[in-house]
């Protein structure tokens, strides 16, 4: 009732049409007449309202993007204060989780940065709300609608549930005055390894980049149509990716620790590279290796390259918890990231691949996003887009990861 009364306070109750359409403001907004309220009814229910945004925070350069210009740009144009907390969004499931046994009808979540595996638990389970996405003007403006990203998150329908936040594609990167060749397919990585003995790894499944690379490896060796609608059974699966656990096998030797064992992350991979301890690393960061030579981790001769045959890409989103106590104002911040002009900053400042339709731009947002300098050592977006391959159903992942683990593990 307080945040009721504050907006009736700030003339909600005087627009008149607002309150006729909407019952009495923002609780009934936040309720089942948010379907029914016009996007200016959803923006002024928002105003001067919280928005807590949780999702994993270890990249600090996000953090800091979220909480000044994302977070001034909201406050600016809308009042709304962006609280951003940093959560594993496994952790981030579990309190939703928790919070829906008890039947709790307000929790303490509105944004959730959310994709992939995480999203197929989340909406089967019914933690998210939605559809919500057809209520935002900047879908329309900005979003292609038809893409198949757009309409699906590793092949699991989104149905309106999660807005596209940035995307994402898998990239290998060497310094090449220290390995001057660089692989271009399963076979020449294996070529790599061999030539560099004990010099390359990946980080251990589950780890996200870890997963993603094994996948690639896995449509490099036996194809990824087959992938797109396969019955996630263990026997199955096996079967099918049986002449890349061979593959996996047969590299296991020449990794380092003879494929043994393996980085527990991304993370330590990363640190391994930079130390010159490994030749070779690996990212779903299209454009990190800028960041890493921006920054003095990477050498200037550090250089990105994908397989010919085109690695994962794919899409992470924005969804709305089921319980969150301010439906309206998530939808707000939701809209306000989608903006051309949110997105230009997030592909300047962070150096990800916006989610943006180039054909939706305007020839001033075009000439914007065009002059964006991204560093050294990367692929263009066009390069990346053009060898991009899609993801499997999040359901595969699983059980991929499964039988990594009782199949390539220490197998030498």
């Amino acid at each position: 009732m307080k945040k009721l009364q504050k907006l009736l306070t700030l003339g909600l109750a005087a627009a008149g049409a607002a309150v006729l359409l909407t019952g009495c403001g923002k609780k009934a907004l936040e309720g089942p007449d948010l379907e029914a309220a016009s996007w200016d009814q959803i923006t002024e229910a928002a105003r001067d309202t919280t928005v807590t945004f949780y999702g994993w925070g270890g990249d600090e350069n996000r953090n800091n993007w979220l909480n000044t210009t994302v977070a001034d740009h909201v406050k600016e144009n809308y009042g709304i204060t962006l609280e951003v907390v940093g959560m594993d969004i496994n952790d981030i499931l579990t309190k939703l989780s928790g919070e829906k046994q008890a039947g709790s009808e307000k929790g303490s979540i509105d944004m959730i940065w959310i994709n992939g595996e995480n999203f197929y638990s989340a909406k089967d389970n019914g933690l998210l709300y939605g559809p919500f996405t057809h209520k935002l003007p900047n879908m329309e403006a900005y979003v292609d609608l038809e893409d198949p990203e757009t309409l699906n998150d590793f092949c699991m329908p989104i149905e309106g549930y999660e807005a596209p936040y940035a995307k994402a594609q898998m990239v290998l990167y060497a310094d090449t005055a220290v390995t001057p060749e660089l692989p271009e397919n399963a076979a020449e990585f294996m070529e790599f390894c061999k030539k560099y003995p004990g010099k390359v790894t990946y980080p251990a499944l589950p780890d996200f980049t870890g997963s993603a690379f094994v996948r690639c490896l896995i449509y490099e060796t036996c194809g990824w149509e087959q992938f797109q609608d396969m019955e996630a059974d263990y026997d199955t699966v096996k079967t099918a990716i049986e002449p890349a656990l061979s593959y996996l096998r047969e590299l296991n030797p020449y990794l380092w620790n003879q494929g043994k064992t393996f980085p527990d992350s991304s993370t330590t991979v990363d640190a391994m590279f930079a130390d010159g301890e490994l030749v070779l690393d690996m990212s779903y960061g299209p454009f990190s290796v800028a960041s890493g030579i921006e920054e003095g981790i990477y050498t200037d001769t550090t250089q990105t390259f994908v397989f010919d045959n085109g690695t994962i890409g794919n899409t992470n989103y924005m969804g709305i918890a089921f319980n969150s106590p301010n439906k309206a104002g998530a939808m707000v911040v939701i809209n306000a990231i989608l903006s051309g002009e949110i997105q230009l900053t997030q592909y300047a400042q962070l150096k990800e691949l916006p989610v943006v339709d180039q054909d939706k731009l305007s020839a001033e947002e075009k000439a914007a996003f065009d002059a964006v300098e991204l560093g050294q050592g990367i692929l263009t977006q066009a390069e990346l887009l053009s060898h991009r391959l899609p993801e499997m159903p999040a359901s595969l992942v699983p059980v991929i990861e499964e039988i990594w683990l009782n199949e390539v593990v220490g197998k030498v």
